[in-house]
């Protein structure tokens, strides 16, 4: 591997499971997602549309049409625009997958809402996401993150990474935030792999997500009967049992928690760790001065942008916008990655510079829709990255790194498996 610390982005060899030329579509517009050649970076078309295309028509894999967004100011003008619709009834929605409009519309998650419907069910949850009450999980998480090390250095090198702590992490931690049993980690790891995978269709989303509602559905009598002190029970007793919320929307508010808080911070924990891996230089910096982790957290979230394509929208109204005329009705995806590394906003965005002044990424998005649990991730993020800098200090890929597989055709970037030693 080069250029790791030269002016260019390292890449992968090109092989079809991680790089793939610009297509035409059938009837004309380029075909959309496109692949990343690396998993540090957004794929190469991002920066060539971002400077002669920035708004442009693309044809994606189920068929229909949407535009596509590449520069920062208009990702974010755009995120912020009330004639931008979220709610994915609209029969123009720009799923990416043949399962994931259906499975939206029928369940409801907030975050594919409008207000008034997505302030209502906002404010039932973002109350649990504060700075202060973050910063009170903090000791517990740093405690677990210290047990799964334990177990890691107890069963040897080497491990793998995302199933022994990164997975392990993030989903015991949205798991006891919500109060749901966490012994079976990977029945939501694999509903989240179907539910949130491309080519997924829309039968197996709703068998994923139906086995995951009917185990929340379960709990709900249980706190119904005996509430506790974690979120659901509070979501139960407060807002189910009140009226203020339906059955449905608390199994699709949990549901969406879960799985989002979950698998966006899988994908930062393992990509992070390997982008510091591959950066020797990062790399002994934090060991030497952890007071940077918050530093770096903020812009490994804007190099890596994992959930790069998340923000699906339909337009409302006619919009002019970066030299086009988006009518109501056009699917809209605005691209994060592609806005994270616009050189206009972050000079050289290619290069981790753990002492970059701009730190306005959208990786979490921007306006009313920004990520709900971006305080603890990034609270998951710094203990996570600094226990194992702390406590592996021989930490190593144990395979070659054009060999990792890359997860390409899910909702959120990510790494299959990381290999480790120690």
């Amino acid at each position: 591997m080069t250029d790791l610390a030269g002016d260019g982005p390292a890449r992968l060899a090109p092989s079809p499971a991680t790089a793939a030329p610009t297509t035409r579509a059938p009837d004309g517009p380029t075909a959309f997602p496109f692949r990343r050649g690396c998993p540090f970076f957004p794929p190469d078309e991002y920066a060539r549309l971002r400077r002669d295309a920035p708004v442009t028509r693309v044809t994606l894999p189920t068929g229909g049409q949407a535009w596509i967004v590449t520069r920062y100011r208009d990702v974010r003008a755009l995120l912020a625009d009330p004639r931008i619709s979220s709610d994915a009834r609209h029969p123009t929605f720009p799923a990416m997958g043949a399962g994931e409009r259906e499975a939206a519309a029928r369940n409801r998650p907030f975050i594919r809402t409008d207000p008034p419907e997505h302030t209502r069910i906002r404010r039932m949850v973002q109350a649990e996401f504060t700075v202060r009450r973050v910063k009170n999980m903090v000791p517990e998480l740093a405690s677990y993150a210290e047990g799964l090390v334990d177990d890691m250095v107890a069963a040897g090198p080497p491990a793998d990474l995302v199933s022994a702590y990164a997975n392990q992490m993030s989903t015991v931690t949205v798991l006891n935030l919500m109060g749901v049993p966490t012994e079976d980690v990977e029945f939501f790891r694999d509903v989240t792999r179907i539910s949130g995978g491309r080519t997924s269709s829309a039968e197996q989303v709703q068998a994923a997500l139906g086995g995951m509602f009917a185990r929340f559905d379960e709990l709900i009598e249980r706190r119904l009967r005996k509430p506790g002190e974690d979120l659901f029970s509070r979501l139960v007793i407060n807002n189910l049992a009140t009226g203020a919320m339906t059955r449905q929307e608390l199994l699709s508010t949990v549901g969406i928690t879960v799985i989002a808080g979950r698998e966006t911070t899988t994908s930062m924990i393992a990509l992070g760790t390997l982008m510091l891996l591959e950066r020797p230089d990062a790399l002994a910096e934090l060991r030497e001065r952890p007071d940077l982790l918050g530093e770096a957290v903020e812009e490994l979230l804007r190099m890596l942008s994992v959930a790069d394509s998340i923000p699906l929208r339909v337009a409302t109204g006619e919009i002019e916008i970066g030299g086009v005329t988006i009518r109501p009705g056009d699917g809209v995806i605005l691209l994060l990655a592609a806005a994270n590394h616009d050189p206009e906003v972050f000079p050289e965005p290619t290069a981790l510079d753990l002492h970059r002044p701009d730190r306005h990424h959208v990786a979490f998005g921007f306006g009313i829709h920004q990520c709900v649990g971006q305080n603890l991730a990034r609270a998951e993020l710094e203990v996570a990255l600094g226990t194992l800098l702390r406590r592996l200090p021989t930490l190593r890929l144990a395979a070659p790194f054009e060999e990792l597989e890359l997860r390409q055709d899910a909702a959120t970037f990510g790494i299959e498996t990381l290999p480790v030693a120690w």
